[in-house]
């Protein structure tokens, strides 16, 4: 199996950062793609950013300029780092990862959310 664990989240007040931090473990043979999706009440879960194995980024047209993704491919982790919040912001973030197993069959998983909310 394999499962992601994430960290950071909470209560910022507008103009301020956060970041995120998401792990990979289990039985991981590579990971494609590695990435944050959130949702906010009543909305559909939607793409934030994410990253390929190769280091390529890619933004969501609200967050471009103000969200940086990153990941350790040595940890299996991946960061988002968020400034200049907006309440528009307030969301569940999610963790999600594609890749393959040892068995070499591929894999998408889902972390099991976390709260960011932003104050006006």
């Amino acid at each position: 199996q394999v499962q992601l664990v994430e960290s950071g989240g909470g209560l910022v007040q507008a103009g301020g950062s956060l970041g995120l931090s998401c792990a990979a473990s289990g039985t991981i043979f590579s990971i494609h793609a590695m990435g944050w999706y959130r949702q906010a009440p009543g909305q559909q879960r939607e793409l934030v950013a994410r990253i390929t194995d190769a280091g390529k980024p890619n933004y969501a047209d609200s967050v471009k300029g103000r969200f940086t993704v990153s990941r350790d491919s040595a940890k299996n982790t991946v960061y988002l780092e968020m400034t200049s919040l907006k309440p528009e912001d307030t969301a569940v973030y999610y963790c999600n990862a594609r890749g393959l197993r040892y068995s070499r069959r591929e894999f998408e998983v889902w972390g099991q959310g976390t709260l960011v909310t932003v104050s006006s």
